[in-house]
């Protein structure tokens, strides 16, 4: 019950230390943990609530400290693990995927959607999706109820060592406060043409793009076309077969598919993969050969299919890293919203960025091509840019993402001294974090000791992002020797 934790801090073996401490129910329910955390899961005590739109009782007075070990009402593995998988929908299992509504009229739907305006899809799916955002779970714009847990978690190792800060591997290469890629779905011929002047507004900004590319029936993928995308250095994905809703529908015919998919993965030289509308089941992945995937919401209110992994941190599905689609697609805020305003987006950044975590966009070729839209996308490159070259977050593609979290995940702390150092390969991009609890709030720094010096340029920070009580700081941007991977505390 400590395995998830510890992948997500990488923080020494030795400094955790949770237990049961009694015997969780049969049903798996909803409960709260803290202020806001709302979980998914078997818990000791009472049995956990049905339904998440009623109370939820606070399960965190039934945690116990027993010589430096946390006994917890509930196994953290597995509550990470359910919010991640979104077993909580209960659309995914091992033989079907039930995506809800009705099927015949989603059927009908995608047989007709090829030859449906943008305006009339549209109004369809105003009515699908009306008052999605009021869904009160998983939270919107952003939901973290993974990463709040993980934070809670933090909190009562702390409290369990005497309050001593505990060290881990800081989440972003070089110290980087949080992350951000500019992932392009293209979905019809008028969007494929469109590639190469989007490609030149992206450089003009300084970003590196990846390119979903369908791969059948849709439009025709050229040799010239998929090495102009790579030899510009931006990245090309497989985005689903056919686009055709139906993926994942059938068992037997996603196998079928997921044999083409992969065919595809080695012809573009792709390592990674976005299903179509984000339909996706879980449980189906080890029939895929790709490296990572990003068919996964963060919160999917406004999506096909529900539901939402609620982390905005990469995370491993067997060998599969899932890198979760955070912030909202283009199309759902240009169609569904009707906004044409960058707030929203800018809001969803700056949740983000106060956990640390990672922004990850879709932007379609084919629905910014007239002015008014094209206009907000260049608003969102320049924040995007900004929040680059100001507040240091790593822009960066899918790629790079996935062989960091990799490396990441291989990275130890070894004890040396009275300190830590990292070992492993890639170890001079690491960066050794240390966690601290100041007044009941969970700190990060790269010092063993916060002075009030850092605790003011951790202010400074959350000022520039709009924060004024954030759950987690950031004692500054690391660009001096004293973030070094081989210091010792």
């Amino acid at each position: 019950m400590n395995q998830a934790f510890l992948a997500h801090f990488r923080c020494p073996d030795s400094v955790v230390g949770f237990r049961l401490g009694g015997t969780p129910g049969k049903e798996s329910g909803y409960f709260r943990f803290g202020e806001g955390v709302d979980c998914y899961g078997q818990v000791c005590g009472n049995l956990p609530a049905a339904d998440y739109r009623i109370h939820l009782e606070d399960v965190s007075r039934l945690v116990k400290f027993d010589d430096h070990q946390v006994a917890l009402p509930f196994d953290p593995d597995q509550i990470v693990d359910n919010l991640r998988c979104e077993s909580y929908t209960g659309q995914m299992r091992a033989e079907r995927t039930h995506f809800g509504g009705n099927a015949v009229i989603r059927a009908m739907y995608y047989l007709g959607r090829p030859a449906f305006p943008v305006n009339f899809r549209r109004i369809l799916q105003r009515i699908r999706l009306q008052g999605g955002t009021h869904t009160p779970f998983p939270h919107w714009p952003v939901d973290r109820t993974v990463d709040r847990l993980f934070e809670e978690l933090m909190k009562l190792v702390v409290k369990s060592r005497g309050n001593a800060p505990v060290p881990f591997i800081w989440f972003w290469p070089e110290g980087a406060p949080a992350a951000a890629i500019v992932t392009h779905d293209v979905e019809t011929e008028l969007g494929r043409d469109f590639c190469t002047q989007l490609m030149d507004t992206d450089d003009e900004f300084g970003f590196k793009a990846s390119f979903q590319i369908v791969p059948e029936r849709r439009y025709e993928v050229t040799k010239e076309f998929i090495e102009e995308i790579q030899r510009r250095g931006f990245e090309v994905n497989v985005h689903d077969l056919y686009h055709d809703g139906n993926l994942f529908r059938d068992r037997e015919e996603f196998l079928r598919r997921a044999g083409k998919i992969n065919s595809y993965i080695k012809k573009y030289r792709a390592d990674g993969f976005r299903s179509g509308a984000l339909y996706r089941n879980l449980h189906w992945y080890d029939a895929f050969n790709f490296s990572y995937d990003m068919s996964v919401p963060n919160v999917g209110h406004l999506d096909a299919q529900t539901g939402g992994c609620c982390t905005v941190m990469p995370y491993f599905v067997g060998k599969i890293l899932e890198i979760p689609v955070t912030a909202t697609q283009d199309y759902s805020l240009f169609h569904i919203l009707g906004s044409y305003s960058t707030a929203l987006w800018e809001e969803q950044c700056r949740m983000i960025l106060a956990g640390h975590g990672l922004v990850n966009v879709i932007v379609h070729p084919d629905y910014i091509m007239n002015k008014k839209s094209n206009n907000t996308y260049r608003r969102l490159l320049a924040h995007l840019a900004y929040l680059r070259e100001k507040l240091f977050v790593w822009t960066a593609l899918p790629g790079e993402i996935n062989k960091w979290w990799r490396t990441r995940a291989e990275l130890r702390l070894v004890a040396e001294g009275q300190g830590w150092r990292i070992e492993g390969e890639g170890k001079e991009k690491a960066r050794i974090a240390y966690a601290h609890l100041i007044d009941g709030r969970l700190k990060y720094s790269f010092e063993p000791s916060i002075t009030p010096r850092s605790l003011a340029e951790e202010q400074e920070v959350n000022k520039q992002i709009g924060l004024s009580q954030g759950n987690t700081g950031l004692q500054r941007p690391p660009n001096s020797a004293t973030t070094s991977s081989d210091k010792i505390a």
